[in-house]
C-alpha cells in the first residue's frame, strides 16, 4: 500500500530561521494504539494506511513518507512570566500540510518523535500518560465545539521513557490549521529580526485570517481578529469549567485553537481559583485568571507587531494598546453569550449578569459539582427527580431556592416554550466531560498494554451531550477515592 498523505507543505517553504530540519528518531517496536478515522477521511487521509504496517512506521517516525518535510519550529516565549528567548519544538516535528476535503490547510505533526535542535538537553519523548490525555482531551473539547488541535492517531513505541520511572513510550500524531504561536512572533522580535517579522505576519494572514489582508491596516486587522478569537476561546474554557493549566505565551495559538495538553483538567467540584498543574505553585493559570493571562499575552503579541506598523512608534504602541484592550469587552460578551445559554436565556436582560454570578458563588460555596450542576438545571422541567438533586447540591438550600425563583421569573419573561429552551440547554451543558479520574483509569491500563478503558471513554466523549444511558457512570463525579488533585506535564 502506498502512502495516502498528499503534503503541500507551506511553512517548511519559508527562510531556514524558522525551523531546523531533521528526520524523527526512530523506534524499536511501534505498535498501533488509535486511530481517529472520522478525521483522517475528513482530510483526505485513508484510515487503513494509517492503520497498516506502512502507515504505523508513519506514525512512530521510523519512516518519513514522500513529500513531507519534517520541521521542528522555533519560538520563544514567557513561561510563568518569565522571559525564555530560545525554545521551539523539543520533541515535535511537522511532517508537513495536507488539505482537507473542505479545503482547508491542516499541519500534521508527531509529538515525542525524538530530541532536536530545541530539546534543551531533554529526551524529546514522550510517556503513554500525557499521549492519552491529550488525545482524549483534544477530541473532547472538539466534540464539545470547542476550537482546538485534533489527534489524528496514536502509538506506542516498544521502548521506556524516563520520568519518575520507567513509562511505555508513545508517539501522538495531531493536526492544527497552524502550529504558528504567540513566541514563534516573540522569538523574532526578540532578535530584532523585522524581515522575519513580516514574513510571519504576511503567512498568518494568508492563511488564517485573509480578510485582513484587504483592510487598511493588515496588521493591525490581524492583531484584532487574533484579540477577537482568544476572547471566544477563553470564555469557552470557563464555560465547560476547563482549565488549561500551562498558558505561556509559547502555548497560545495565533489560530485561537487549544494547544499543548499538559497539565490541563475539568473541574469537577467547582472554586473560581482551581488550579491543578503540579507547576502552578502560585496559581497563576487558576480557573478564574484565565482571562487576565489571556489578556497578559495578547499584550506580548502585540508589541511584536508594533515594528511592522510604521515608523511613528507612539501611533503604532496606541493603535496596538487600543486592540488588546478591545479583548476585556469581548470576552466580557462572549462569557454572558456562553453562561446565558447554560441557564437558557435567549436574550440579553439587566440583572442576567448577577443571576449568572449568583449561581456560580453558590456552586463555589458547596464545591459542587460544575457539570452535573448545569446539566440538572437543564432537566429540572422534564424531571422532578432532577430537581431534587440539584437542590441536594447546595449548602445554603434557602439561598438556593430564592435564586431558583428568580430564574424562573426570569424565564417566564421571555416566553419561549419550556420544550425549546430545555433543547437549547441540553445542548449547552454536557453530561459527560473527561473527568480527570477516567482519564487517570485509561491511562493505568494502558501502561499494563488494556486499551479499552481508554477505547470506552472515546465512545462516551464523542457524543458529550447526549444521554447515552448505557455510559450513565461515565457522568458521575468522583469518590472522594478517585479525586484527582495534582496533574502534570509530562515532559
Amino acid at each position: 500500500m502506498t502512502p495516502s498523505i498528499l503534503f503541500d507543505n507551506s511553512y517548511s517553504r519559508l527562510p531556514d530561521r524558522f525551523f531546523a530540519r531533521l528526520p524523527p528518531t526512530q523506534v524499536s517496536c511501534p505498535r498501533l494504539v488509535l486511530v481517529n478515522r472520522d478525521l483522517a477521511t475528513d482530510l483526505g487521509i485513508d484510515p487503513s494506511y494509517l492503520e497498516s504496517e506502512a502507515g504505523v512506521q508513519m506514525l512512530a517516525g521510523n519512516t518519513v513518507p514522500e513529500g513531507a518535510e519534517p520541521i521542528a519550529m522555533a519560538y520563544a516565549g514567557h513561561q510563568f512570566g518569565g522571559w525564555v528567548p530560545s525554545l521551539g519544538d523539543g520533541r515535535a516535528l511537522l511532517l508537513g500540510e495536507t488539505v482537507g476535503l473542505d479545503g482547508a490547510r491542516w499541519g500534521v505533526q508527531l509529538k515525542g518523535s525524538g530530541p532536536t535542535p530545541f530539546s534543551r538537553n531533554a529526551d524529546g519523548r514522550a510517556w503513554i500518560g500525557p499521549v492519552i490525555r491529550e488525545y482524549v482531551v483534544s477530541e473532547a473539547l472538539q466534540a464539545l465545539g470547542i476550537a482546538a488541535t485534533r489527534a489524528l492517531a496514536m502509538v506506542t513505541t516498544g521502548e521506556p521513557v524516563y520520568r519518575e520511572a520507567a513509562f511505555p513510550g508513545a508517539v501522538l500524531t495531531r493536526v492544527s490549521s497552524c502550529y504558528v504561536r504567540f513566541g514563534t512572533f516573540q522569538y523574532f522580535y526578540a532578535r530584532n529580526d523585522i524581515p522575519a517579522l513580516k514574513i510571519l505576519a504576511e503567512y498568518v494572514i494568508a492563511h488564517l485570517y485573509p480578510e485582513a489582508k484587504s483592510a487598511k491596516q493588515p496588521i493591525l486587522s490581524l492583531l484584532n481578529c487574533v484579540v477577537a478569537r482568544q476572547a471566544q476561546l477563553i470564555a469557552d474554557w470557563m464555560g465547560i469549567g476547563f482549565i488549561h493549566g500551562v498558558m505561556n505565551t509559547d502555548n497560545m495559538s495565533l489560530a485561537g485553537e487549544t494547544i499543548d495538553f499538559g497539565p490541563c483538567a475539568f473541574m469537577d467540584g467547582f472554586h473560581p481559583y482551581k488550579v491543578f498543574s503540579s507547576i502552578d505553585h502560585g496559581g497563576r493559570y487558576a480557573y478564574s485568571n484565565q482571562p487576565a493571562v489571556g489578556l497578559w499575552n495578547l499584550a506580548q503579541f502585540a508589541t511584536t507587531l508594533i515594528p511592522l506598523l510604521g515608523e511613528d512608534q507612539p501611533k503604532a504602541i496606541a493603535a496596538v494598546t487600543d486592540s488588546v484592550n478591545e479583548f476585556q469587552d469581548a470576552y466580557n460578551r462572549a462569557w454572558m453569550q456562553v453562561f446565558s445559554r447554560k441557564l437558557g436565556l435567549a436574550r440579553s436582560c439587566d440583572g442576567d449578569n448577577q443571576l449568572i454570578n449568583s449561581f456560580l458563588e453558590m456552586l463555589a460555596a458547596a464545591n459542587g459539582d460544575f457539570s452535573i450542576a448545569f446539566r440538572l438545571l437543564s432537566e429540572m422541567d422534564a424531571c422532578k427527580m432532577s430537581a431534587l438533586k440539584l437542590r441536594g447540591i447546595f449548602t445554603d438550600s434557602v439561598r438556593f431556592d430564592n435564586w431558583l425563583s428568580q430564574w424562573k421569573k426570569r424565564l417566564e419573561a421571555e416566553r419561549r416554550p419550556a420544550s425549546a429552551r430545555q433543547k437549547a440547554m441540553l445542548s449547552s451543558n454536557p453530561m459527560f466531560i473527561p473527568r480527570n479520574h477516567r482519564i487517570e483509569q485509561a491511562i493505568s491500563a494502558a501502561i499494563q498494554g488494556n486499551f479499552q478503558i481508554l477505547e470506552d471513554l472515546m465512545a462516551v466523549l464523542s457524543q458529550p451531550y447526549s444521554e447515552q444511558p448505557e455510559y450513565a457512570e461515565y457522568a458521575l463525579g468522583p469518590s472522594p477515592s478517585e479525586i484527582v488533585t495534582r496533574t502534570f506535564c509530562g515532559t
